[in-house]
């Protein structure tokens, strides 16, 4: 387990590596985080560290998080982050600018955010359902079929697929690659797509390695 950072998606677009090969790149504003909080063992019964992120005018923060945040000396942040640890000691201070210099070219990371809301959607679009038929005499070219049986059990199973909302979730996209660091503009380049539309919140952390 190790620390991660927050950051801003900017967009979409295509570098060229060693070999002449477009890839196809988001580019993410990361950081600069604050260090907001340090969690202990003895204090806490886990070890984290919390992360604050795009500052904000006075204002737009309540009372209980002015308060929160002066225990750091931090400026009104907009978005708070934990992340546990094995162990927090002597490794970051409250206050500590967290940046984009933890990452390195060539690393796997985990990035979650909440994808693209796109309202109330039908079969074919959020689940990928094959149409009907096309012909004249048809009725069923963009209808479900067969939601259940009749008279045994009588009613449609929960989690059947069907039309209803679709995107809007949190989401998580593993092992994508760190292609360069930007650490005077702060900026990851990530091969591949990441969630959300541009300005969207993300939570960049190294890969978590199942079983190690």
């Amino acid at each position: 387990m190790s620390v991660g950072i927050l950051g801003t998606k900017l967009g979409m677009t295509q570098v060229f590596d060693e070999e002449g090969r477009a890839l196809p790149v988001t580019v993410v504003q990361a950081g600069p985080c604050r260090v907001t909080q340090i969690k202990t063992k003895q204090t806490d019964g886990y070890s984290a560290v919390q992360l604050g992120y795009h500052e904000v005018k006075e204002k737009a923060v309540n009372k209980p998080e002015k308060g929160h945040l002066a225990k750091s000396e931090a400026p009104p942040l907009r978005h708070l982050r934990e992340y546990r640890l094995d162990s927090t000691d002597d490794e970051f201070q409250l206050g500590q600018v967290v940046n984009v210099e933890i990452f390195s070219a060539g690393q796997l990371v985990d990035i979650s955010g909440k994808t693209i809301g796109r309202g109330f959607a039908g079969y074919q679009k959020r689940h990928n359902f094959k149409r009907g038929p096309m012909a004249h005499g048809s009725k069923n070219h963009r209808l479900p079929g067969s939601t259940g049986a009749g008279t045994t059990p009588g009613r449609t199973f929960p989690g059947k697929k069907m039309a209803g909302r679709y995107g809007g979730k949190r989401q998580t996209i593993r092992k994508l690659q760190v292609v360069r660091v930007d650490v005077e503009r702060n900026l990851l380049i990530i091969k591949g797509a990441v969630p959300g539309k541009p300005g969207a919140l993300l939570n960049i952390a190294p890969t978590n390695k199942v079983g190690k």
